[in-house]
């Protein structure tokens, strides 16, 4: 929400600079983002100087460019070549000179001085779309002939500076959505230290029907859907652009001016927080409006002109005929305000905010009326507002009032009821507060107390204060206002000798991050929301098992991660698109399943697991003079998923290692605990780096972080000397099938000598013509030692046999010599 502090001052007398005023806001709940000063065009028009055309002349080297010198007020003047057809000699015009600095939305560019087909160009004269001051570029922008040359171009058009707060709303504070809602909140504050200070409404006390010449029936069909319909009828004005003070007014928001009825409502929308809207008297078939749903299927054009169908749940507002508009959402094509309009009927009403909200998911719509209406307007400010925007078209565009105000408003939305203690008050808050202190505050919130007690007050709450329905609520309101600085941190802390889990969760996070990231790994956090797309067509995590949200943003934000690699490949794909390819990554977070045609309603339906996430792609380390370029393969991940768990206090001797079989891998490996998976990785799978064009290949490894736990927590540090004995070293060599893994080999010696066998590794592979079809060779090397004694020749030996005939009888292998 972006407030003007000029604007803001309107409503509250005040004195403090910006900066104090959003450390109030802050404070209060209204969270203040940002402060920046702002101009009612964007960079201020600095630079810009009004000019006078001395000379023009067709450019020699281009038909379509002229040469002219232009005097800015200096002592020389500046030859500029200009493309415009409509430049002429004693013109008066606006000039960028060398160094200024053009906004084209978000892009800017800087002038300078160059050369244009051979010709010295010392500035640009504009036009009014290059500076924000239209959106005309048929030709430059010619000034009146009594524009004087040399003034400041800032100047001369009135340019408006003020400082923007952004507040960042959260989702229950739609009370603060508006300039008067916010200076309302800053008074009840400022309150408490003096009494004088209030926030005021702009009077509309003027407001009266001036005949009766454009009556319009008004019926609600649907009272659910809409509690409150309110509007009245302006006739004989005129649509024009509006006035600068209006203009500015929007354009320091961010707003773009559209014409003076439109930007009355956009006004007041911003001013008050209530939403309107204005229809075409002309597009009002039969003089008559109906708020009602449609036929499920109908076809409705709204103001951006796409066509969209309709729900028989989608609230519209209707003429005689046809539909006008999707209430509280988007305006339809036909009816909006255009500069042959000369009548209208404006609209203020109060729609339900489920029904709205409903609304702008199902057609995927998102406007500042959407965003108030489903957190719940105030449904007493619905005729105030009504007034203070047709006193304000009547301002800014002429007319007459034509018609009484229409309130259909059969079913009043009554004050919220809520009792408080004043023991409850002080518990909760830490502190006891007076009961003159209490009632200032809630007096000063426009609470109002209907009855008390030496113990309690019996209060009743506004409306638009959805947030606020609970006893805890109030007390809530009570401290906010009060001030949580206010609250004094007691002289000691009471705390008890607690029992610490082990093994302990975040302290083990915390070494395995530390880990990565000296080993050059960056920590990514992802949203545990995704889209459940991405899980269409796999079958390790399929679409059925997605937990899916009921209301979700959007398409893209739809269901609960099944896996970390989605939002993963996200951040590689971003870093890649911006020219950062060599990628270490890793994060810890939850994913969430639900069991595959389990009840959405039963909570044993669904399942939570903590992962720990690893990506790897790009080069393996900068290229320098010693380093050759290489890029990261599957045994750089193996060596980061072992180290992993061998930190973490588990002997790799005892995981059994198998062929992994989830499909989002073309090719991985699973290791195992007693038949526990502990972590899963390999290459991604193309077709999914393809989905996410990304052409490198990505390994990934995805760690079940509570089994993990679960294993380190049966480990121990144990300490023993070294041994006084020397160990052993025998190598052999082995003719296998291409079938045959290392880990059945290492299996298969484990289980032939379990006492003095010690380390099994695999040194060297080989495959060639030369060996056979479908076979490869093995270099294994057998770590033997004997703790209390030497081993002997013969042990060794025997030993050795008894592996090979294993392996033979097991494996078909042969020993190469």
């Amino acid at each position: 929400m972006e407030i003007s502090y000029n604007w803001l001052k309107n409503y509250i007398n005040i004195d403090l600079d910006p900066e104090k005023v959003s450390e109030i806001l802050t404070s209060i709940g209204l969270e203040v983002g940002s402060i920046e000063e702002v101009q009612s065009i964007k960079g201020g028009l600095e630079g810009l100087i009004i000019g006078k055309v001395l000379t023009c002349s067709k450019h020699p080297n281009a038909d379509k460019l002229s040469l002219t010198t232009v005097d800015t007020g200096e002592e020389n003047p500046l030859p500029i070549v200009c493309g415009a057809p409509n430049i002429a000699a004693g013109q008066k015009v606006v000039v960028a000179t060398v160094g200024t600095t053009l906004y084209q939305g978000d892009e800017s560019f800087v002038i300078k001085k160059s050369k244009i087909r051979g010709e010295v160009s010392m500035g640009m004269i504009c036009a009014q779309d290059e500076i924000g001051l239209g959106t005309d570029h048929d030709g430059i922008m010619v000034l009146p002939d009594e524009a004087p040359i040399g003034q400041l171009a800032k100047e001369y058009f009135n340019i408006e500076s003020d400082i923007l707060i952004e507040v960042d709303l959260t989702p229950n504070r739609v009370d603060g959505a508006s300039h008067y809602g916010v200076a309302r909140d800053l008074a009840a504050y400022l309150k408490q230290s003096d009494n004088t200070i209030t926030a005021n409404k702009p009077a509309v006390d003027a407001f009266k029907v001036d005949n009766q010449d454009y009556p319009v029936e008004v019926s609600v069909d649907n009272t659910e859907a809409c509690p409150r319909y309110c509007g009245v009828t302006i006739s004989g004005l005129k649509v024009q652009e509006s006035p600068e003070w209006l203009q500015n007014k929007l354009k320091i928001i961010g707003m773009t001016p559209v014409n003076n009825v439109v930007d009355v409502t956009n006004y007041v929308l911003h001013e008050m927080g209530q939403p309107l809207h204005a229809f075409d008297g002309d597009q009002i078939k039969g003089d008559k409006i109906v708020v009602k749903t449609m036929q499920d299927g109908t076809l409705f054009t709204t103001l951006d002109e796409k066509e969209r169908e309709l729900s028989d749940q989608d609230l519209m507002i209707c003429n005689a005929e046809e539909g006008m508009c999707i209430a509280g959402v988007f305006g339809g094509a036909k009816s909006g305000v255009t500069e042959s309009t000369t009548k209208i009927f404006l609209e203020s009403a109060y729609f339900n905010p489920v029904w709205v909200r409903k609304t702008a998911k199902r057609h995927a719509l998102n406007t500042d009326a959407s965003f108030r209406f489903e957190r719940g307007v105030d449904p007493n400010m619905t005729v105030f507002a009504l007034k203070r925007a047709a006193l304000l078209i009547q301002e800014v565009a002429g007319g007459s009032i034509s018609s009484e105000v229409t309130d259909l408003y059969p079913n009043p939305i009554a004050p919220f009821e809520v009792t408080v203690s004043y023991k409850n008050i002080n518990r909760l808050i830490g502190k006891e507060l007076t009961k003159d202190t209490v009632k200032n505050i809630l007096t000063a919130l426009e609470i109002s107390i209907k009855e008390e007690t030496d113990d309690t007050l019996k209060l009743e709450i506004p409306p638009y204060r959805v947030d606020v329905q609970r006893e805890a609520d109030v007390i809530e309101e009570i401290l906010r206002i009060y001030g949580y600085n206010n609250i004094e941190m007691p002289d000691s802390v009471n705390s008890t000798i607690v029992y610490s889990q082990k093994p302990d969760d975040h302290k083990l996070k915390n070494t395995i991050a530390n880990q990565l990231t000296s080993r050059g790994f960056q920590e990514i956090m992802c949203n545990s929301l995704s889209k459940a797309a991405y899980y269409d067509d796999l079958k390790s995590y399929s679409r059925d098992q997605v937990v899916e949200l009921a209301n979700p943003l959007s398409s893209d934000l739809n269901g609960m991660r099944q896996t970390l690699l989605f939002g993963g490949l996200d951040s590689v794909r971003h870093n890649r698109n911006r020219r950062n390819g060599d990628l270490k990554l890793f994060e810890f977070g939850n994913c969430y399943q639900m069991k595959p045609g389990a009840s959405k309603n039963d909570v044993k339906s669904y399942k939570e697991e903590n992962q720990l996430g690893l990506f790897m792609t790009g080069l393996k380390a900068q290229e320098n003079w010693t380093t050759p370029e290489q890029t990261v393969s599957f045994f750089d991940m193996k060596n980061q998923v072992e180290t992993i768990l061998i930190r973490l206090g588990l002997s790799l001797d005892n995981l059994q290692e198998e062929a992994g079989e989830l499909d989002i891998f073309s090719e991985s490996l699973v290791v195992k605990a007693n038949n526990k998976e502990l972590v899963n990785y390999g290459m991604v799978a193309q077709p999914i780096l393809k989905d996410f064009d990304i052409d490198a290949p990505v390994y990934f490894a995805q760690f079940n972080w509570n089994a993990l736990l679960k294993e380190s927590s049966k480990t121990g540090i144990l300490f023993r000397e070294i041994p006084k004995f020397p160990e052993v070293r025998r190598d052999l060599a082995l003719l296998l099938d291409k079938s045959v893994s290392f880990a059945q080999v290492k299996t298969i010696a484990r289980k032939v000598e379990k006492k003095l066998l010690k380390k099994v590794s695999l040194f060297d592979v080989f495959e060639g013509d030369k060996l056979g079809a479908d076979k490869k060779s093995y270099a294994v090397s057998f770590i033997l030692q004997d703790e209390n004694a030497t081993l002997k020749d013969k042990q060794i030996d025997k030993i050795m046999k008894k592996m090979m005939l294993t392996f033979e009888k097991e494996l078909g292998a042969q020993i190469r010599k």
